[in-house]
């Protein structure tokens, strides 16, 4: 007898039109734990907990939107002959995260700008409910049968339904359950942020942010490499492009901070 993970399927409960799907449930609350989580670390940098909560409005604003355009820009032809309001049917899933946290950086600069905060401080709070709220949301591509790797017969291998396998590999039942791999990938780097924000309390403001694009974009890049329905340009796929630009920001944020605190603190 063949064992694994099987999806229940998307909905939770469906009462004639109306429908409450887990893709839209567990969005929610990764973003409420995210919330949770960064108000609770706001004072340990001298940031009022409720600012916090004035800055998710504004991410979420900027994020989702632009994590929904992401997707419908890499793959528009997924639409060709749908009705059009398919294009805003988030509910449905087809968000990227990459799409999300450019949204959410334009956001957070223009709230920060507006507010006069600093925008490096911000990100290093928000860093930790981020990957947090991540590590949370990937299980709503478990619940719709997306997200996954190639063809496995691993133990933890996931049953995905014939509709929602890859064209010509209808007889392959079992897949790597790639969300699976970057939910607990994402709780080590949640992990490893804290101990950094809790015992290296005097990284220079961006460091936590920098360290977050470095730990989450190593993971990214090789869970990506493992999945079959990934966002491509051309022959390339876009989140190992993406990941690979986060990789070098984020180390040469790490060096350029530790570097010009360094040069402060010279005698």
């Amino acid at each position: 007898m063949e064992t694994g993970f099987t999806s229940p399927g998307p909905l939770i409960v469906q009462i004639g039109g109306f429908a409450v799907r887990w893709y839209s449930l567990l969005i929610l609350a990764g973003i409420i734990a995210g919330t949770l989580l960064s108000q609770r670390l706001a004072p340990e940098r001298k940031v009022a907990p409720e600012v916090l909560s004035d800055l998710v409005v504004w991410l979420v604003v900027g994020a989702i939107p632009m994590a929904r355009l992401y997707y419908v820009l890499f793959e528009w032809q997924r639409f060709a002959g749908e009705p059009w309001w398919k294009v805003f049917a988030i509910w449905e899933g087809g968000i990227a995260i990459h799409g999300a946290i450019l949204g959410g950086l334009l956001a957070g600069w223009l709230f920060c700008r507006r507010n006069g905060y600093s925008l490096l401080t911000m990100m290093d709070l928000a860093a930790p409910g981020l990957i947090l709220g991540q590590a949370i949301g990937r299980w709503g591509n478990f619940f719709n049968s997306e997200a996954y790797g190639a063809p496995t017969n691993l133990p933890w291998k996931l049953l995905i339904p014939e509709t929602n396998r890859p064209p010509g590999m209808a007889a392959f039942a079992y897949y790597h359950p790639t969300f699976l791999y970057e939910s607990l990938w994402n709780l080590g780097v949640l992990a490893l942020l804290l101990f950094g924000f809790f015992r290296f309390k005097n990284l220079q403001p961006g460091s936590i942010a920098c360290l977050y694009a470095l730990a989450y974009s190593v993971g990214r890049f090789w869970i990506e490499g493992l999945r079959l329905d990934s966002l491509m340009v051309g022959p390339l796929r876009t989140a190992q492009l993406v990941s690979l630009a986060g990789i070098v920001l984020g180390a040469v944020g790490l060096w350029w901070f530790n570097r010009r605190s360094a040069r402060q603190g010279a005698p």
